[in-house]
């Protein structure tokens, strides 16, 4: 007899063909579930070894074993002319072959799913590393800043090799504490090799392991150990990032490792101590850790002045103040010159202190009505972009620019490149998010500003989007709700809580308000928004005294614009005037207290005065000649021409140009189909601004009264959903 069909009557070719089914979907599927299980990397290898080992021993079993009706027999005790075993034998035959067409569709399937997986393969560089943050191994859980500083400076240095591609700090960062594996990581950073290590510190002394991991197969490039004094961190780093510079470079980058790379520039171990806590405390955006921030690097700067890493951090910080609000925008960008000044002496290369001071230099002069610097903002910030690609700073800065200047569609681009580079960086989505929602592409905004917050969801200002977002639909309860998960993790911001209670007397509902209005009152009473809230709620009950008096005060204490609390404050008397017949005498009684201030052509006029003229029209329209309207008209619109800004953009500003011009056909059509297509929950002040003289004919128009009383429906409804989530609320207290 053949070995052939010896092997056939002896069924080794049923046993083989059975165990490579079984073999391979056991492995397909324990392979896929153990990594989300949290097993570590070798379980898989292992489930892989273990099947491809027991492979030669089946198929060495099956030649001496049999199976039968009566069950498993040596092969010398199976009588083959047995009708049972022969039945039997016909069953495995058959099972064979439906076990052989199983496993070509189940690898069909799996190379489909594997092509469909690839389609787009992404080639990963085998110079390219990313820093995972190093596990704080100390007792005190409070040291865990001094550990992933320790991972940044690292990362840092890093950088510093060239063509060595190292994973954006943000996105390192986002793998923090989670149980995923080597290789998974590595796919979502596009790297070949991953660097982790732990910290343990205790008093003065310090405990550092570091390791250098390849991660398609696991294997350990380099690692070491380290049991130094704490002054001697910056020698560690050194060590550490040279080792794997040098392991790196030897290897893949074909160079010898001499590159000499720079940490932070200090030598003072309290002073990067500080350092790092602040950085962990700006990290969280909020008005606490900004503060926090300020005083800890003011600190480090005490200890070593020319500390600069600390200064750009400083001056980064202030920008970041005036953003949220916690500092007046010209005191910060005073401060921000000066430090700038400072670094730029000694290191003009710098490119973040190079970014921040020409900006916060043309925010300056921008505010004093000097738009020079304005022009040339954009193209600089490019030029420091495209020197820095890998410094968030810098195109977060040019992505301002572009908004001043309603470009948002160049910031776009700008922000999808960084986030190839920094893919889990939750600013960078929270800024697409941003620039979506300019652009009025809102299914795009909510998901870049959901993603934002899945990565790091203590971000008071992607809650307020999603706010902004809901009311966009008419979800009132959705932007309450949104802003009120923003008041939970920055509790401290003053303005939250005063955007939340103006929304509220602008419907009317005074109660709700005035406990959003306290809290204002008792973080910031003398903010843009504590004087706006005082007009608003004085309007909203109907106090024409008290709302001029709270007009008038906010003007004599020459409030700040943020919030329109300037603006705001002009624009309600000077509609009071018009009503009145008083235009000339509040004119007069403004300009005395803000000398200059409706002088359109003069040269330099303040930013905020420059606003206020644009509310003025309202005034003027039933004061002054026709001619003297439009020319003044003319005027605004050329001085936002000359900036490149079209003020006629937005839907409620070009109605209103239309309706000062008198083309009194095209406002109606603008006003039907850009604004009353909004939701009312947008444009709560609707009544005041058409009860304007120049919208008389837009309001007398039939179509234009239906879509008014099809607002004064809605907002009853919005009214009272929200009344009613506030009395729920009240009610689970």
């Amino acid at each position: 007899m053949s070995l052939v069909a010896e092997l056939r009557r002896r069924s080794v070719f049923r046993v083989a063909a059975a165990y490579l089914v079984v073999g391979w979907l056991l492995t397909e599927v324990l392979t896929t579930i153990l990594p989300t299980l949290g097993a570590p990397e070798w379980a898989s290898r292992a489930v892989i070894l273990i099947f491809a080992f027991g492979f030669i021993p089946a198929v060495i079993l099956s030649w001496f074993y049999e199976l039968t009706p009566e069950g498993i027999k040596l092969d010398h005790e199976v009588d083959r002319n047995d009708p049972a075993s022969r039945k039997t034998g016909k069953k495995l035959d058959h099972m064979a072959v439906v076990a052989t067409v199983v496993l070509i569709i189940l690898v069909g399937l799996f190379s489909a799913r594997q092509t469909s997986d690839d389609a787009a393969p992404v080639a990963v560089s085998g110079a390219s590393v990313a820093v995972l943050p190093f596990v704080n191994m100390s007792n005190d859980k409070d040291n865990e800043y001094f550990s992933d500083g320790l991972t940044e400076t690292l990362l840092h240095m890093l950088t510093q090799f060239p063509d060595l591609k190292v994973a954006a700090r943000t996105s390192s960062f986002a793998f923090k504490g989670k149980n995923i594996g080597i290789r998974e990581i590595a796919r979502a950073l596009e790297v070949a090799h991953i660097l982790e290590g732990s910290v343990q510190r205790v008093g003065d002394n310090v405990r550092i392991t570091a390791q250098l991991i390849r991660a398609s197969d696991g294997f350990h490039v380099w690692s070491e150990s380290y049991d130094r004094r704490l002054d001697d961190i910056f020698g560690i780093q050194d060590e550490i990032a040279e080792k794997v510079g040098f392991a790196l470079s030897a290897s893949l980058l074909g160079e010898g490792g001499d590159t000499k790379v720079a940490g932070v520039q200090t030598t003072d171990p309290d002073a990067y101590d500080l350092y790092l806590q602040a950085r962990r405390e700006r990290a969280t955006n909020s008005y606490g850790g900004l503060e926090a921030a300020e005083d800890l690097l003011k600190g480090a700067l005490l200890i070593d002045p020319d500390f600069v890493d600390a200064k750009t951090e400083l001056a980064s910080s202030y920008i970041q103040q005036a953003e949220t609000g916690l500092m007046d925008r010209s005191d910060a960008f005073t401060e921000v010159i000066a430090i700038t000044d400072q670094v730029l002496a000694t290191n003009p290369d710098n490119a973040v202190a190079r970014a921040v001071s020409i900006y916060a230099k043309a925010g300056v002069r921008a505010a004093n009505g000097d738009l020079s610097l304005v022009a040339n903002l954009v193209q600089e910030l490019e030029e420091i972009v495209a020197q820095a690609p890998d410094e968030v700073q810098p195109r977060i800065l040019l992505i301002r620019a572009y908004q001043g200047l309603q470009r948002d569609d160049q910031a776009i681009p700008v922000l999808e490149d960084a986030l190839r580079q920094d893919p889990f960086n939750p600013s960078l989505h929270y800024e697409l998010g941003t620039a979506f929602m300019r652009l009025e592409r809102w299914d795009d905004a909510r998901a870049s500003l959901e993603n934002s917050l899945e990565i790091e969801p203590s971000q008071p200002n992607a809650y307020t989007n999603l706010g902004t977002l809901s009311l966009q639909s008419g979800d009132g309860v959705g932007f309450v709700t949104q802003f009120l998960n923003s008041l939970k993790v920055d509790p401290r911001d003053h303005e939250l809580p005063g955007i939340l209670a103006a929304f509220l007397y602008r419907l009317g509902l005074i109660d709700e308000a005035d406990d959003f209005r306290d809290r204002v009152q008792t973080l910031a009473p003398t903010s843009g928004i504590a004087y706006r809230l005082e007009l608003l709620r004085a309007i909203s009950i109907g106090d024409t005294e008290a709302s001029i008096a709270s007009a008038r005060r906010a003007i004599e204490d020459d409030v700040e614009n943020r919030s329109f609390a300037f603006g705001g404050a002009v624009r309600y008397l000077m509609r009071a005037a018009a009503r009145n017949g008083t235009v000339e005498e509040e004119s007069a009684w403004i300009d005395e207290r803000a000398p200059g201030i409706f002088d359109l052509e003069a040269e330099l006029v303040p930013q905020k005065y420059r606003l206020a003229q644009g509310v003025a029209f309202d005034a003027w329209y039933v004061s002054l000649p026709r001619e003297e309207v439009l020319r003044r008209l003319d005027i605004i619109l050329e001085i936002g021409a000359s900036l490149g800004l079209d003020l006629t953009q937005e839907p409620n500003t070009y109605l209103n140009v239309l309706a000062i011009r008198g083309e009194v056909e095209e406002a109606i059509e603008v006003a039907l189909e850009q604004v009353f297509s909004q939701s009312v929950a947008r444009n709560l002040g609707w009544r005041e601004n058409f009860a304007q003289a120049q919208f008389a004919e837009v309001v007398a128009d039939p179509h234009v009264q239906a879509a008014m009383r099809r607002w004064e429906e809605e907002e009853a409804a919005l009214r009272g959903e929200v009344q009613s989530y506030f009395s729920d609320l009240r009610a689970k207290l």
